[in-house]
C-alpha cells in the first residue's frame, strides 16, 4: 500500500497539500522557476497551450511552496526547517484557491488544446472536483487513528525523508523538532473541532495511539534511564557522520536534546491526554454508520478510492463473487500437492506449518529480507519482456522501523526523492515473522517493488513532457488496482514456480476479494471488528493476528481498501478487451506503457486512454 501523503487533507500530490512559506533556500535539486502571477498568464501572445502549462506550473509550484513536507518528500531543500499546517484557517485558504482553480481551469478552450493537454486538464478538473466533494466532509476524516497519524509520522519522517547531509540541514532538523508543538496545537485543535461535530474512532483504537505516542517519547534524553529513544538515536547518528567539528557536533546535540525535552515530549503528553478525553466520548461501533451522515461519508469513501460510482451493495457483492472464485483456484493447489483434507484444514496446514515461517529471531528477519530482494533482482531482469518503459530510480527493501511496526501495515511502499538522493523502499513489517508467511513473500515483493508499486510510481515520477502535478495525482484504484495486477502479471512471466507459492499469490488476491466484503461489511452493514475479524479467519489462511491488525487498519481507512480489487479488475478487463480487438497485433508491452504512460487516471480515464490506444493501432 501506498503511505504517508494520504493523511493530509486537500493535495494535488496524493490527496493533499498543506503548509505555508515560499521557498527561501537554496535546492540541491533543480527548482520550479520563479512563475508569473495568473493575471500575467494570460496574455494576448500566449497560445492556449501555454496559458495551460503555465497555469500547471503555476498551481503545482504554489502547493509545493505551501508543504514543507512534500518539498522533502519530493527532494526539495527549501522549507526544511517547518511543518506542514493544519490549521482550519489553511484549510479555508486551500478550498478558496480550488474553487478559484477550478474557475480558472473550466475556462480553457479546449478545441485549440493537443490531446495530451486535454487528458492533463481533464484530470486536473477531476482532482479538483474530488477535493472539493471532500470538503463537504472536512471533518469526517480520523485526523487521529491508531493506523497511521501525526504521532507516528513526525518520527518516521524525520527519520526516514529529512536528510542530515550539513550543518544546516541539521539545523533544521532542531527546527522542526522546536516545531513538533505547534504543531501538535493545531493537531489537538482539529480533534477538539471533530469533538463537537460527534467523530471519533473506535474506542478500542485509542490504547493503540496512546501507546504509540508514549513510544515515541520513551528512553533518553526523555528519561534519564535506558536506551536511547528513537529520535535520539537517529539524530545522533546523523550527526556523528557529519564533517564538521566536534564543538559543532556537541552544540547540534544539546540543541537537539533541549528541543526534545522542551517542545517534543510536552507535544506528546498534551496530545495523550486528548486523546484520553476523547476516548471516553467515542460511541460504540466500529463503523462510520456510527458517525453523523456516516452513510453519505462512506460512499465519499468509497467514490474517492475507487473511482467509480459503485454503491455498497454493489461492491460487496463483488467481493463475494470473486472470494467464491479464488476458493475454488486454490482447491486445484491443494489437488497439485496432494493435501487431503477441504479447504479449511488447508487454510490450517498453511496457518501453521513450521515450513512456511522463518523463525522469529533477527536471523529470520535478516533472512526473510534477504530473499525479498533476491526476488526482486530476478524480476528486473524479465522486465525488457513485458516493460517498454522502466524507471531510472533505485529500489531498496528495508525494515519497517521499531517505533512503529507495532501497529504499521505487513508491507508498503515509499517513492524515491525526485532528485535522485532517496531510493525507493519496499518496506516489509517484520515485527511479528508469524504474520509473514514464505510463501507470500514473492507476491508482497512484486506488489509493493517491481513491477507493482516502484514501477508505477517511480515511472510516473519521472515521466517527461506532463505537468508535475500530473506525476502526483492519487487515485487508488489505478494505483493499488496496479499493484495487484502486477502480482498476477508475475505468474504469466514465469514466477510462483513453487505451487505453495502461488498459493500465495491467490491467498493475497483472496484478501483484497475479502477487502471488499469485510469493509462494506463494517462500513454499512454494520459489522462488528469481531465478525469481521471472524469472516477473514475463516476465509482466508491468514492467521488471527493478521486478520485482527487488516480489519483495524480498514475501520480507520473506511473504503481504503476496496480499491485494490476494484482496479485490478478493471486493468484485467481493459487488457482482455484489447487482445480481443487486436488479436496477434497485441503487444503485452505497449499495454503496459499506456497504463503507466501518463501517471495515475481514475478508471474510466483508463478505459478511454486504452480503447483509444486500440483504435489508433487499428489504423
Amino acid at each position: 500500500m501506498k503511505p504517508l501523503f494520504y493523511r493530509f487533507p486537500m493535495t494535488l500530490i496524493a490527496l493533499s497539500l498543506v503548509a505555508c512559506s515560499p521557498a527561501q533556500q537554496q535546492s540541491n535539486t533543480s527548482p520550479t522557476p520563479s512563475l508569473q502571477s495568473a493575471d500575467q498568464i494570460q496574455t494576448a501572445t500566449q497560445t492556449e497551450s501555454e496559458r495551460l502549462k503555465a497555469f500547471f506550473a503555476e498551481s503545482f509550484e504554489t502547493d509545493l511552496k505551501r508543504s514543507p513536507m512534500t518539498q522533502s518528500y519530493l527532494g526539495y531543500k527549501w522549507d526544511q526547517d517547518k511543518w506542514d499546517d493544519i490549521s482550519p484557517a489553511f484549510e479555508d485558504e486551500t478550498l478558496a484557491l480550488l474553487q478559484k482553480r477550478k474557475a480558472t481551469a473550466e475556462a480553457f478552450d479546449t478545441s485549440k488544446l493537443s490531446d495530451a493537454e486535454r487528458l492533463s486538464l481533464t484530470l486536473y478538473l477531476a482532482d479538483i472536483a474530488r477535493q472539493l466533494e471532500n470538503d463537504k466532509f472536512r471533518h469526517h476524516d480520523y485526523i487521529m487513528d491508531q493506523f497511521r497519524a501525526w504521532h507516528t509520522t513526525v518520527p518516521s519522517f524525520l527519520i526516514n525523508i529529512h536528510q542530515v547531509s550539513d550543518l544546516s540541514e541539521a539545523q533544521a532538523y532542531i527546527a522542526r523538532l522546536n516545531g513538533v508543538k505547534p504543531l501538535f496545537d493545531q493537531l489537538r485543535e482539529q480533534l477538539k473541532l471533530r469533538e463537537q461535530l460527534g467523530v471519533f474512532p473506535p474506542q478500542w483504537s485509542y490504547d493503540q495511539m496512546i501507546a504509540a505516542s508514549e513510544n515515541v517519547i520513551s528512553g533518553k534524553p526523555f528519561e534519564e534511564q535506558g536506551e536511547d529513544s528513537t529520535l535520539w538515536a537517529d539524530f545522533n547518528a546523523k550527526v556523528a557522520a557529519l564533517s564538521v567539528t566536534d564543538a559543532q557536533k556537541n552544540e547540534l546535540l544539546e540543541q537537539a536534546r533541549t528541543a526534545l525535552n522542551t517542545q517534543v515530549k510536552p507535544a506528546y503528553v498534551a496530545l495523550i491526554e486528548e486523546l484520553k478525553h476523547q476516548q471516553t466520548l467515542s460511541p460504540e461501533g466500529d463503523g462510520v454508520w456510527r458517525l453523523p451522515d456516516g452513510d453519505k461519508w462512506y460512499q465519499n469513501r468509497l467514490a474517492w478510492f475507487t473511482t467509480t460510482d459503485m454503491n455498497a451493495d454493489q461492491v460487496h457483492q463483488i467481493g463475494l463473487e470473486n472470494v467464491s472464485r479464488i476458493h475454488e483456484q486454490m482447491k486445484v493447489i491443494m489437488q497439485k500437492v496432494n493435501f487431503e483434507g477441504d479447504l479449511q484444514a488447508f487454510f490450517e496446514f498453511m496457518r501453521t506449518d513450521p515450513q512456511f515461517y522463518y523463525a522469529n529471531t533477527e536471523e529470520g528477519r535478516d533472512k526473510y529480507l534477504a530473499e525479498a530482494k533476491a526476488f526482486i533482482d530476478v524480476m528486473r531482469s524479465k522486465l525488457p519482456d513485458y516493460f517498454g518503459l522502466t524507471p531510472k530510480a533505485d529500489m531498496m527493501v528495508k525494515r519497517v522501523e521499531a517505533f512503529r511496526e507495532k501497529s504499521a501495515g505487513k508491507a508498503f511502499y515509499q517513492s524515491p526523492a525526485k532528485d535522485g538522493s532517496r531510493p525507493g523502499i519496499y518496506y516489509a513489517n517484520l515485527y511479528d515473522m508469524n504474520s509473514m508467511p514464505t510463501y507470500q513473500m514473492e507476491a508482497l515483493a512484486y506488489h509493493e517493488g517491481i513491477p507493482g508499486h516502484h514501477m508505477q510510481l517511480a515511472i510516473a515520477q519521472e515521466l517527461e513532457g506532463v505537468p508535475e502535478f500530473q506525476k502526483y495525482l492519487s487515485f487508488t484504484a489505478y494505483t493499488e488496482g496496479w499493484g495487484l495486477y502486477t502480482e498476477e502479471l508475475a505468474k504469466e512471466m514465469g514466477f510462483y514456480q513453487d505451487p505453495y507459492s502461488d498459493f500465495g499469490r491467490l491467498a493475497m488476491e483472496l484478501w483484497r476479494a475479502c477487502r471488499l466484503v469485510v469493509d462494506t461489511g463494517i462500513h454499512a452493514k454494520k459489522w462488528s471488528r469481531e465478525k469481521a475479524i471472524a469472516y477473514l479467519v475463516e476465509n482466508t489462511p491468514n492467521p488471527q493476528a493478521d486478520a485482527t491488525k487488516a480489519i483495524e487498519r480498514y475501520i480507520a481507512m473506511p473504503g481504503q481498501a476496496t480499491a485494490y480489487m476494484i482496479g485490478k479488475l478493471k486493468i484485467i478487463e481493459l487488457r482482455e478487451w484489447a487482445k480481443a480487438q487486436l488479436g496477434d497485433a497485441f503487444d503485452i508491452r505497449q499495454f503496459h506503457d499506456q497504463v503507466l504512460k501518463d501517471g495515475p487516471v481514475p478508471l474510466d480515464v483508463l478505459q478511454e486512454k486504452i480503447e483509444a490506444w486500440v483504435a489508433s493501432s487499428k489504423v
